[in-house]
């Protein structure tokens, strides 16, 4: 499955999470709801991934996580904030980076249209 077939399947699950619960719940809701219509599309997803950093030859583990990993080529970074602020893109940027994955997807669960709150992001593309 190429990634454009994964991004196009994400796309789909957060619209369905956001139509059956609505903004303004925590980003944890989300999450598992996501999880759940993920792996009812057959992806392989884990949530909650380690990113450790490495700082020259140094594997620094300071707590930094994915928040969903899909079929090892996708991040998903969930918000539910008032508004998504320039820190928010520059973090799924860092991840992308830090991981060497290609794709992520950053999305605020917490609005009023759903469709102006996903955000692609690319890594050396």
């Amino acid at each position: 499955m190429q990634e454009n077939d994964i991004s196009y399947i994400i796309r789909g699950a957060i619209f369905k999470v956001y139509n059956t619960l609505g903004p303004g719940l925590l980003e944890s809701v989300y999450e598992a709801a996501l999880m759940f219509e993920l792996k009812k599309a057959e992806l392989k997803v884990v949530a909650q991934v380690s990113l450790p950093v490495i700082y020259e030859s140094e594997r620094l583990d300071i707590g930094f996580r994915i928040d969903i990993l899909v079929n090892d080529l996708f991040i998903i970074e969930i918000k539910s904030v008032e508004k998504i602020a320039d820190v928010h893109h520059k973090q799924v940027l860092t991840y992308l980076k830090l991981s060497k994955i290609k794709l992520g997807i950053l999305v605020n669960f917490n609005t009023d249209i759903i469709a102006n709150s996903i955000y692609r992001k690319v890594n050396n593309l």
